[in-house]
Order: C-alpha cells, then sequence, then structure tokens
C-alpha cells in the first residue's frame, strides 16, 4: 500500500501559471507532450504556449471559429454511422496543435523507414516464396486465416517493382517517453488529405504565429509523392487515377480532396473497365488507359470475379489485370493482411531476420496465443481484456473479433471467447492495455490534457521512403478520454514539427526548372460527366420551382374572387406542390438535394466555393421550411432562395474551365431550361388558359421587365410566343436554349464522324431550324407538347453517346 503523495507548496504569487495553463498537470506515470513531469514547459512548446496567453480569451475565441469555418467553408466532413443509417458530421477540429521537435521526428521517422522496409519484405515473401511460414517465423493460421490474404494474388509481382508505396502508422508515446506502435495501415490509409486541411485550418487560427515558428511545411511530401505515382507511368500512354468506393465512405471528402490536390483523376470502379487484361476508364470519348491506381478501397472488394463474387465496388477482370502487369496499383492488392494484429507479436523476431537488427519504434506488447493448451489462460485471462465493458477503460482503441483476429469475423457477429477457442483452437491475438501520453485541448478557457495517438505517413519516391513531416493526430474526448475515434466522439489535431531554424515556403511547383508546358485538363469520366450533366438539370429545376412557387404565393396574398380561376390553374399546374399552408414543399428541398449530391460526386472537379454556395442554398431552403408563412412572406423567403441559387450558377459558370465538364453542366441545364419553357408555354399561353395566365409565363421565365421593353401592347399570346420561344436574342427563350446546347455539343467528341454529324448534333440542327422558321401563330398547344417532348427526347440520345 503506498503513502498518499505529500501536498505541494503554494507558488509564489510571482510564478503562478497565467490563467490559460492553471491547473494543467500531467498525470502520474503518463508523459505529458506539453510538460515535463516537473511541470515546466518542454522548449519546443514554449513560442506556442507564449503566443496563446498573450490573447486575450474573446480573441483566441474568434481565432478558433476562424479555424472551424474555413473547415466548414471548404465542406471538411466525415460520415457518422448509426443504426439509422449515416450522416455528415463537422469536421472536429481540436484546435491546439500537437507540437513535435525536429530532431525527435528526424528519429521517428528512421524508425518509420526501418518499418515501412520490413513490411515490403514481408508483403513480397507472404506473395511470394512463403519463405517465412516455411522456416517456422510465422504460423500459418496467421495468413491462411486472414481474409485479406488473397490467393489470387500469390505469384503476382507488381508492375512497379514494390508491393507498398503508401503506409500509415498509428504510434503513441508510452510513459517514459520513447515512442511504439499501435498499428500499421497497409490496406488504403486514410488521413493525409484530413492532415492538409487540419493544417490550412491552424494555420488561418494563428496566421500571425505559424510563419515564424519554424515549422515543417507538408506540401513537399505531397509533390514527391505525386512525382513518385507520375514516374510509376514508366513512359506509356495513361493516367494516374485515385479509386475510392464512392461518397457514403467516411473518408470520401478526403479523396475528393487529394484527387484535386494533386491533379488525379477520381474514379470509381464503375468507371473501370477490363478489356484484354488492360486497365480502361470509361470516358466520353471511350475507353481509357489508366496505368497506375492509388487504391482507397479494401482490396478483397476490388474484384468480384476472382476475390469477393458480393463485391458491388469492384471491376471484374481487374486481378487478371494486375497480374498480367497492366497497371500499378498502391497498395498492391492483398496488402491488408499486414494490418492483422496477430502479425505484431513476430515482428521484432523477423525484423532480426531480414534487417538483422531490432525494430527502432516497437510494437505495442503482443503476445499470440496459438495452441489449444492456452485456451484456459486465454479463457480466465484474456476475456476481461477483449471483451465487455473494462475494455473501454484499458484500451485506447476499440478492439473486437475483428481486429484481434486480422478480420476473420468481418460481416459476422462478435463472438464470445468460448466460440473463439472452439473455432480456432484460441489462436488468439492478446494485448496489454497500454497508457498514452497527453496533449493540451482547449476547454472552456483552459488547457486539459487529453490521451492522444499521431498518425503518421510515409511514401515511396524513387529516392526511397519519405515520411511526412506531420501528420494528424486523434485525442480523447472529455468524459471518455480513451475514445479516440471520431466514431466514438474523439477529436483530431495537426502536428507541428518544429526546428530550431526557419524554415522556407512550400508549394506543390516542381523546383527544377524546366521548359514550359501547357497541359490540357485530364480524360472525362462518363460518371463525372453523368454528375455535372445532372447538376445542371437539377439546379436549373429547381430555380423553375421557386419562380412558380413565388409566383402562387404572390397571387395569393392578393387573391380576390376575380383571381381565383388563375390560382387553380397555378395549383393544378404544381400539383401536390402547391399546399397553401406549406410555402416550401418537401419536393423543392428533395430537388436540391439531388444537385448536392450530384456535386459531392464531383467534389475533385468542382470549386469550393460553387460548393460552398450550393451546401448554403441548401441549408437555407431546409431551414426556411418550416418558417416561412403562405403568402407576402412566402414570397420575400422564395425571392432570398433565388438570389442565393444566382450567386451559384454566377460562380460556376463564370470560374469553371470551358473544357467538357463545363460544357456538359451547361448542357444539363439549358436542356432543363428548354423543357421547363415548352411545358410552361403548352399550359399558360394556351388560349383556353385563364385571365392572368400571359403574365405569369413571362414573370416565371424572368423576362418582365425585356417584355416592356420589347412590346407596345399588352401581353397577349404572340408576344409570349415570340420572347419565350422564338426569340434568339432573349437567354431565357426555347430557341435559345437549343442554340446553345447545339453550340457546346459541336465542341464534344464525337460530334461529327467522317464529315457527318451525330444524331444528337443532326435532331438539334433541325429543332434550331424549324423554330428559327416559326411564327408565334405556328406555334400551337399541339406543336409546344411535342416540342417538350423532343427536348425531352434530346436527353435520351445524349445519354446514349455518351454517358452510357
Amino acid at each position: 500500500m503506498t503513502s498518499d503523495p505529500k501536498p505541494r507548496a503554494a507558488a509564489p504569487e510571482a510564478l503562478k501559471p497565467p490563467p490559460l495553463l492553471e491547473g494543467y498537470r500531467p498525470r502520474d506515470n503518463v508523459a505529458d507532450e506539453l510538460m515535463r513531469p516537473d511541470g515546466t514547459l518542454r522548449p519546443v512548446w514554449q513560442p506556442l504556449i507564449d503566443y496563446l496567453v498573450a490573447q486575450s480569451p474573446d480573441l483566441l475565441a474568434r481565432r478558433f471559429a476562424r479555424g472551424d469555418q474555413h473547415l466548414r467553408d471548404a465542406g471538411v466532413y466525415y460520415r457518422q454511422y448509426t443504426e439509422d443509417g449515416s450522416t455528415e458530421r463537422n469536421w472536429p477540429l481540436s484546435h491546439i496543435p500537437v507540437v513535435i521537435a525536429a530532431d525527435e521526428w528526424a528519429a521517428l521517422s528512421r524508425g518509420i523507414v526501418q518499418r515501412a522496409d520490413l513490411l515490403e519484405r514481408i508483403m513480397a515473401d507472404l506473395y511470394g516464396p512463403g519463405d517465412l511460414v516455411r522456416q517456422g517465423l510465422l504460423p500459418a493460421e496467421i495468413v491462411a486465416q486472414c481474409p485479406e490474404w488473397l490467393r489470387p494474388m500469390v505469384g503476382a509481382r507488381p508492375r512497379s517493382g514494390h508491393y507498398l508505396h503508401f503506409l500509415a502508422f498509428e504510434i503513441g508515446r508510452s510513459p517514459d517517453g520513447s515512442w511504439f506502435v499501435l498499428g500499421d495501415r497497409t490496406q488504403a490509409p486514410s488521413g493525409a488529405g484530413f492532415a492538409l486541411e487540419n493544417r490550412v485550418a491552424t494555420t488561418r487560427m494563428f496566421a500571425d504565429h505559424y510563419p515564424g515558428a519554424n515549422v515543417e511545411r507538408l506540401a513537399g511530401f505531397f509533390r514527391r509523392f505525386r512525382d513518385a505515382l507520375n514516374g510509376l507511368k514508366g513512359g506509356e500512354p495513361g493516367r494516374v487515377a485515385i479509386l475510392t468506393p464512392g461518397q457514403e465512405t467516411d473518408t470520401f471528402f478526403e479523396h475528393a480532396y487529394i484527387a484535386r490536390y494533386l491533379g488525379f483523376t477520381l474514379i470509381e470502379s464503375g468507371d473501370l473497365r477490363v478489356e484484354a487484361d488492360r486497365l480502361a476508364v470509361r470516358t466520353i470519348t471511350g475507353p481509357e488507359p489508366v496505368n497506375v491506381i492509388w487504391r482507397r478501397l479494401d482490396s478483397r472488394f476490388a474484384d468480384p470475379l476472382e476475390l469477393d463474387e458480393t463485391s458491388a465496388l469492384g471491376a471484374p477482370g481487374m486481378a487478371a489485370a494486375l497480374r498480367a502487369g497492366a497497371a500499378t496499383m498502391v497498395n498492391a492488392l492483398g496488402s491488408g493482411v499486414l494490418e492483422a494484429r496477430a502479425l505484431l507479436a513476430f515482428l521484432p523476431r523477423i525484423a532480426r531476420h531480414y534487417l538483422g537488427e531490432d525494430l527502432a519504434l516497437p510494437n505495442i506488447a503482443t503476445w499470440w496465443c496459438g495452441q489449444p493448451s492456452e485456451a484456459a489462460y486465454v479463457r480466465d485471462n484474456m476475456k476481461r481484456m477483449m471483451i465487455g465493458p473494462a475494455l473501454s477503460t484499458r484500451l485506447p482503441f476499440e478492439i473486437d473479433a475483428t481486429t484481434v483476429l486480422g478480420g476473420s469475423f468481418r460481416g459476422q457477429a462478435r463472438p464470445s471467447v468460448e466460440e473463439w477457442i472452439a473455432r480456432d483452437g484460441a489462436q488468439l491475438v492478446g494485448q496489454e492495455a497500454v497508457t498514452l501520453s497527453t496533449t493540451p485541448v482547449h476547454v472552456d478557457g483552459r488547457l486539459r490534457p487529453r490521451p492522444m495517438t499521431v498518425r503518421v505517413f510515409a511514401a515511396r519516391t524513387p529516392e526511397g521512403w519519405t515520411v511526412m513531416p506531420g501528420g494528424y493526430a486523434r485525442i480523447g474526448r472529455d468524459d471518455d478520454p480513451t475514445a479516440l475515434a471520431m466514431q466514438r466522439g474523439g477529436s483530431v489535431a495537426d502536428v507541428w514539427i518544429a526546428g530550431r531554424t526557419p524554415t522556407g515556403p512550400a508549394t506543390l511547383a516542381d523546383p527544377s526548372p524546366g521548359p514550359f508546358v501547357r497541359r490540357m485538363p485530364g480524360f472525362l469520366p462518363s460518371r463525372a460527366a453523368d454528375n455535372l450533366f445532372w447538376l445542371g438539370r437539377y439546379v436549373e429545376r429547381a430555380e423553375g420551382r421557386i419562380r412558380l412557387l413565388r409566383a402562387y404565393h404572390g397571387r395569393q396574398a392578393e387573391a380576390g374572387a376575380s383571381a381565383q380561376p388563375l390560382l387553380d390553374h397555378l395549383a393544378a399546374y404544381l400539383g401536390p406542390e402547391a399546399d397553401p399552408t406549406t410555402p416550401i414543399p418537401p419536393g423543392l428541398p428533395q430537388v436540391l438535394g439531388q444537385a448536392r449530391a450530384c456535386a459531392l460526386r464531383v467534389r475533385d472537379r468542382f470549386s469550393p466555393d460553387g460548393w460552398l454556395a450550393l451546401d448554403d442554398l441548401s441549408r437555407a431552403t431546409e431551414a426556411l421550411s418550416g418558417e416561412l408563412r403562405p403568402g407576402d412572406d412566402a414570397v420575400r423567403g422564395l425571392g432570398d432562395l433565388l438570389r442565393r441559387l444566382a450567386g451559384f450558377t454566377g460562380l460556376v459558370h463564370e470560374n469553371m474551365f470551358r473544357f467538357d465538364g463545363w460544357r456538359f453542366l451547361t448542357v444539363g441545364r439549358a436542356l432543363e431550361r428548354a423543357d421547363t419553357g415548352a411545358d410552361l408555354l403548352r399550359v399558360f399561353a394556351d388560349p383556353e388558359a385563364p385571365p392572368g395566365a400571359f403574365d405569369v409565363a413571362v414573370e416565371v421565365a424572368d423576362s418582365v421587365m425585356t417584355h416592356r421593353r420589347r412590346y407596345s401592347v399588352e401581353t397577349n399570346r404572340s408576344t409570349v410566343i415570340d420572347l419565350l420561344a422564338l426569340d434568339d436574342k432573349n437567354p431565357r427563350s426555347v430557341v435559345y436554349q437549343i442554340d446553345l446546347i447545339r453550340g457546346e455539343v459541336a465542341h464534344l467528341p464525337g460530334a461529327s464522324t467522317a464529315g457527318r454529324m451525330s444524331r444528337l448534333s443532326s435532331e438539334l440542327l433541325r429543332m434550331h431550324t424549324e423554330l428559327r422558321v416559326m411564327a408565334p401563330e405556328d406555334v400551337t398547344t399541339r406543336r409546344l407538347t411535342d416540342l417538350r417532348d423532343r427536348v425531352r427526347s434530346l436527353s435520351d440520345r445524349l445519354t446514349a453517346q455518351y454517358l452510357g
């Protein structure tokens, strides 16, 4: 029994800590990043703490808010999974970065490089000669029972000569201050893009401190890796692509962000096709070769033909293409086997075998219970540690049958220890509880210590492995400091590697001089073109509905007995959306939600400002749904939404590069406007329409001022038809849209072949010519119905030619 520690003597008033540090104490037998055991600051932290202490609480709060606002503006999020599905959550940034000295990081990096080399050797053996198992250095069960060991890839030597190109390592600091590895991330490591955004946010918060803080920059790491991936093309025609599972994955934002940052093409498995053991991407110009793929989905989902027949994410034939050397996969299929926690127990011995030296970065203490005779030990001593409520207080991360057995129970209910033993003869991995170091977080105006781990990234370059000078830290929450995962409420922080001398600026630009080369944008996958096309349609559809709803509620506010026939006509056209008690019907947020989903799928090609404007419009619509009252209040609210929508369309259409992606967006918008215009005229320019219907058509088409200036008579059917159907100078007319579509389609590939127009181009020319020679009296209601149907058929023709 130990005696209580003696109380510390009260500090003199002159030594009283500033309010920010008041009450901050390292925990017993726990290393702290900020303070030494005696309570003094570590030198590497001193500049940042001096800066923070000099800020008033209000100013510091505003600085933190600036970083949070940047993350919201940039659309940084993670996907929170619940029993009811998933939702997007704001990125949980812990505002105080973790600061590590550059000389300490250099030593840690050497250990990371050693470990990366070791994992490469192990991977080459597991998918090659199998000497580790044959020589008894690794139990066969660890490999054979791991679902991430892919037998079809055995003997498939990577085209690049290496299995691993990008790795991550979860590391922690032990009570004695040394670092150790909690886990290796070799499958499809995530987080590098989030580390970049964390850095941008912290530099926004500390804009007047960061430039002089001697913090090593991140851009050089990404430039070297980008150049290394481009170098893997080997001079062959083809491109580098990032393969994502899609927008429903929790790290999709990062996939799109990295693709945009590095200039690579973001693809999904549905974009890929395999022909004659060659990999190609479906594009609007036909199949385009791709010869380097940075994979961000689990290996076994990559090919339903050979690896997992239930996968809806893979491309049939991919495994065969890789065996044939058609492309370089980063990382090689099957690399997830290296994440099996059982492997950790054997790494020290394998390191001595391959490298002739001990691991510079030891593992978390691990053992292998591989014999049935040890079943009693497992049952009696490991059940409390590995399953049940005790787990959350003993380990800094979730661990269950999936992580313990390297995934061998993935997709099944978690078994009991007894079931484990019955099935696998106690072939389990036991892990000691670990004590992590703490780092300061800002809570209610004070710094408080919280447990943390750091994710470190390593990339292969022609010169060898390079380690990112930083990463991101995962930090436990206040009420449960061991819950580091964001899914459980943890937060993340930037990691600063601070040196003693100033650091120069770093960018993605190649520092070596060379001739100027203007490169054209990369190919446009059919999926991306389809989403851009429908983004344009959905946004224009939303605008049409808002204008109709505003016209309806404006007339409802002024309704008298004479206005009722027109109001009934409007209500019949709007259908269920014409609910006088619901100014914003559910259909409007749904359309904007569809537009947002399309934009999300092409985030790598989409302006951040455009995304922010669309997201703001969608959120504003949701917020107004339950607030607006019918009549004049609804008119004002809907007008506000129109102005927000105009901001989005202006940002996108004025700033987006005029290439094929922009053309599909523009064609989608114009086609929807032509469809809406023809249908509007069919109903509101009909000779039998009630009084006031002509004015509704002109108002909804946003052409009131143009009509007044163009015609010296009151609104009548001829003026409405002339202005909204036949006037090629009116950007709201049907003929204007057909001409616009015709011009953009002419610039698309395949618009003509051997001097002959495509069916799409021919139909557009025919429609444009017919409209240009018509007079208003020729445009009957029947012709308007036929025109609307022909406009809608254009969508089918375009889809068949480019998007199918």
